[in-house]
């Protein structure tokens, strides 16, 4: 396994800019392959990763899993690392850039809004259940980060999924409008404003704003007061670095992530779930908050990765085969 400072390389030796460990580089007949796709959704065009198990046979029935990558995240991060796991398990996998964010289509870019995003979960699934040799009737859904916020709430009303599995889940209406930790509840009114004057300049064809874009120092990031924000970082900027990933996001996105949740009407989901977080994450709280909010699913589990902190969920060997270790038999029981 490279070190991690390579990572950040690879998309510059990886055909298919892939930038995780162990990553596909050539496609094999008879071993796992990557199809790089678009397809159209609501006008746009997406790109996404198709990945197939070795011996694929179209002609064969196969189970697909969605995978929904994190806020700020491209296909080619850790999203593509699990889906090329479950390839290898058997399961034809899909992960998409969002719209309006990494290979795919829209303007103004890196908006992040959430009906937006739970639409390209939606998306993926139309165009997976067509793909040769996937039966629709064994379809399931894995979100990471805020993809898994977003899965939660495509699977409430998206019965396609017959099993749904989050890790690391990230509450992205909850943070943008509390902050971390609900550390920013005393802004909120005020951070609400700054998202109206946004818009409306936006509107009158002003200047685009945008949110969470940095470019930090090594000192500056070691600073940050908490360690999903100091490892994700780390993370993305650093270690895994893909050019079509950023933090940042338009200011006027806030009117719409202020006022959403991931565990609104979270007891429509009846469906199998598996719930999947680091023991030692700062962001383990809003898994639980989601977790026992889900009170439609009568199988359902919630599985704390011992000492694995958020973001080292997404590329630490241990962790990783930990998580899998969960999602496979999870998912083989379900599908």
């Amino acid at each position: 396994m490279p070190t991690t400072t390579a990572f950040a390389a690879e998309d510059k030796k990886n055909p298919f800019t892939l930038v995780y460990a162990g990553a596909i580089s050539k496609n094999e007949a008879g071993k796992i392959n990557i199809h790089p796709v678009t397809y159209k959704l609501n006008g746009l065009d997406i790109a996404a990763n198709v990945y197939t198990p070795a011996n694929y046979d179209p002609k064969h029935q196969y189970p697909a899993i969605v995978v929904a990558h994190p806020n700020g995240g491209v296909k080619e991060q850790v999203a593509g690392l699990y889906a090329q796991h479950l390839a290898e398990q058997g399961y034809i996998t899909i992960t998409a850039d969002a719209a309006y964010q990494g290979g795919s289509g829209g303007t103004p870019r890196s908006t992040d809004k959430p009906q937006f995003r739970v639409e390209d979960i939606h998306g993926m699934a139309d165009f997976i259940a067509r793909f040769a040799g996937v039966d629709p009737s064994r379809l399931g859904l894995l979100g990471i980060c805020g993809g898994g916020g977003y899965a939660l709430s495509a699977a409430k009303s998206d019965k396609r999924f017959k099993s749904i599995a989050t890790l690391s889940m990230f509450n992205s209406g909850r943070v943008r409008r509390n902050g971390f930790a609900d550390s920013q509840l005393a802004t909120l009114q005020q951070r609400l404003q700054q998202a109206s004057d946004a818009r409306a300049q936006e509107m009158a064809g002003g200047k685009i704003l945008y949110a969470g874009d940095a470019d930090m120092t090594d000192a500056q990031i070691a600073a940050l007061p908490f360690e999903m924000y100091r490892q994700g970082y780390e993370y993305y900027w650093r270690t895994h670095a893909h050019p079509n990933s950023t933090f940042k996001y338009t200011t006027s996105s806030l009117l719409d992530l202020m006022r959403w949740d991931a565990t609104d009407q979270i007891d429509l989901i009846e469906q199998p779930l598996l719930m999947i977080a680091g023991s030692a994450a700062d962001s383990l709280y809003m898994t639980e908050d989601a977790f026992a909010k889900a009170t439609g699913s009568k199988n359902k589990e919630l599985f704390k990765i011992e000492g694995a902190t958020h973001i080292e969920t997404y590329w630490v060997p241990k962790y990783v085969e930990a998580a899998l270790g969960k999602m496979m038999p999870f998912y083989a029981k379900t599908l």
